[in-house]
């Protein structure tokens, strides 16, 4: 699931290890998992044990957390391929292969950056490191530092007035994560501790390097993947500046800062210390100010084919339908891998702050409940400190519980002795987590006729949807989004295969609307169905919903809710099958406009 970049992360603190574990693990956790699952040949029928067969190696460490552009998507995509050709799934990527190759590219700074203040050069990834993104920072030059305080404490900050054009200097929050155990951020290194309050600002440093090793601080600098950039949006200009000049100077401005984000910075105490010229940096008081910084940021673009859709079909058995597809969906990366953490400490955190927001109905924590908190994972940590330390963030349910569940559907239709009678697409898109990069490329660079898609089934975190993992959430949750927003037709067909469910499931439709509880703001446009709906096709997508392990270090296979989650793939292999063989859906739902329009 793509986070939304304006928002904080639902959860994230690296903090202390849970009372519940002990020097020798069980053999199976508190859901029934065990903490390793065996390859084994897996089954036409869509059951726990082959769900966790293959959700087991999809998450392994082995992996790396199948970031887009890095190696380890590579090998996550290599997966789904070779089962598809095992399962005997037709290829319908590039040139008679499984793959569609995406134009990204990673970007990284070179060992010719410099930092300055009054002249004087920083040591590069050792004093100071810059985090790369997906577009080049712009330069500073001779800009003034100033303190603005501690990160995330707006009651301890400067103004953004007082931070525009300046070099702004931020402590980490004393509530993050503890030093002395290789801590650092519960972000990955790239996702740049910079507060959206000084987007006005020349640059952000965070002093947080302290709590990282050598090593770590070079990993902040593994290369970014970029996609090419998005055409720049040019802002109105200002009717309120009556001098022509100064207005177009500021339209200028405003262009200029989205082409070039400020830059973010980390650095130790002992090198913002000298942007200051103090020896300790205790005695600052927000809008305390220092020396003038300059940058000279390089850079180097290196071409990446590590970026790629999986593409398969299963043609249908209608002569004539057969030359109409039925979209299946998942996104095949994660987030990649991070400083080590103790993970261990990281979910028991986030279980007891989500057990919190639940009560609290999702509203955020005060002072008072962090602290709570973090005394109890003080007391937690005396009586288990040992840490279980790890770098991956493994992405079981976001979204490899999707990703496997489209494999486990297409062996289940496979093994059918008559197929649907349209043809079936299975589409592991890539770079989701990106900003839907691979839906948006393969929907404007089909491998079939866009026009013959006549739905998508979008797959995205199913593993969940436990009572402790969000409001509502039960045995029988599951979330549709879209279907009745786009296509009545598709809403009704994908409600009447419920109710010829043994045991229906409780569908929540709640996130239709435009707004919901927090941290759920716009779900209808963060995964991959979105880029398919944007070109006028019909959607549904299925999803049970965010979790304290959302994009964390222990969203691992061993806390999947595997009962669960077969009931779901299952189900969602019906209304495939139902798709298929019936009428094609008709674009008659409530959402009021669409860039494209097909005709019933």
């Amino acid at each position: 699931m793509r986070p939304v970049r304006h928002a904080a992360p639902l959860l994230g603190a690296a903090l202390l290890v849970p009372a519940v574990l002990s020097a020798q693990r069980p053999a199976v956790n508190r859901y029934g998992n065990p903490e390793r699952v065996r390859p084994a040949p897996t089954t036409p029928g869509i059951t726990v044990r082959d769900l966790q067969i293959r959700l087991y190696q999809f998450a392994d460490d082995s992996m790396q957390g199948r970031q887009v552009g890095r190696v380890g998507n590579e090998k996550g995509t290599d997966f789904i391929a070779a089962e598809l050709k095992r399962l005997g799934v037709q290829p319908a990527g590039v040139n008679g292969t499984y793959f569609q190759n995406l134009p990204f590219h990673r970007r990284r700074f070179t060992d010719h950056s410099r930092v300055t203040v009054n002249g004087n050069p920083l040591t590069w990834n050792m004093d100071v490191v810059a985090v790369p993104g997906a577009r080049a920072p712009r330069p500073v030059v001779d800009a003034e530092v100033v303190f603005g305080g501690v990160q995330g404490d707006t009651s301890r900050q400067i103004s953004a007035a007082q931070a525009a054009g300046r070099v702004v200097v931020l402590l980490p929050s004393p509530d993050g994560p503890r030093g002395g155990q290789g801590q650092a951020f519960a972000l990955a290194p790239g996702a740049g501790p910079t507060a959206s309050r000084f987007a006005d600002a020349a640059a952000v440093v965070t002093v947080d390097l302290d709590r990282l090793t050598p090593a770590q601080r070079a990993a902040i600098n593994m290369p970014t993947v970029a996609s090419q950039p998005a055409p720049v949006r040019y802002p109105a200009p200002d009717t309120s500046i009556k001098d022509p000049m100064q207005a177009l100077l500021k339209q200028i401005a405003q262009v200029q800062a989205q082409l070039y984000p400020q830059a973010s910075l980390r650095m130790t105490q002992d090198g913002a210390a000298r942007l200051f010229g103090v020896a300790s940096l205790d005695a600052l008081r927000p809008g305390s100010t220092g020396g003038r910084l300059t940058t000279a940021l390089d850079f180097v673009d290196e071409p990446t084919n590590w970026g790629r859709n999986v593409i398969g079909v299963i043609p249908g058995s209608d002569p004539v339908l057969r030359n109409q597809y039925l979209a299946i969906g998942a996104h095949n990366d994660h987030v990649g891998f991070a400083p080590v953490v103790d993970k261990d400490s990281v979910r028991a955190f986030n279980v007891e702050r989500n057990k919190l927001l639940l009560a609290n109905k999702m509203k955020p924590l005060g002072p008072d409940l962090m602290t709570s908190i973090r005394v109890n994972m003080d007391s937690i940590r005396r009586i288990h400190p040992t840490p279980r330390l790890d770098s991956i963030r493994n992405g079981a349910d976001d979204d490899g519980s999707g990703s496997m569940a489209v494999l486990e559907i297409a062996e289940a239709i496979m093994a059918m002795p008559v197929k649907p009678k349209r043809s079936v697409l299975l589409v592991w898109h890539t770079g989701e987590e990106a900003g839907l990069l691979g839906a948006a490329h393969f929907t404007q660079n089909p491998t079939v006729p866009i026009d013959s898609i006549v739905a998508q089934l979008n797959i995205d975190m199913i593993g969940r949807g436990r009572a402790e993992d969000l409001p509502g959430g039960g045995d029988d949750y599951l979330s549709v989004i879209g279907s009745y927003f786009d296509s009545k037709d598709l809403g009704d067909q994908v409600k009447a295969v419920n109710a010829r469910q043994e045991r229906p499931l409780a569908l929540d439709y709640s996130l239709d609307e435009p707004t919901s509880w927090a941290g759920y703001n716009n779900i209808y446009a963060r995964s991959d169905h979105f880029r398919y709906a944007q070109q006028g096709i019909p959607i549904a997508f299925f999803f049970t919903g965010l979790h304290g392990d959302y994009h964390q270090y222990s969203d691992e296979a061993e806390f999947i809710d595997y009962p669960h989650y077969a009931r779901i793939a299952n189900y969602i292999k019906e209304i495939a099958v139902e798709v298929a063989n019936g009428p094609r859906p008709r674009l008659n739902g409530t959402k009021p406009v669409k860039p494209k329009q097909i005709t019933p």
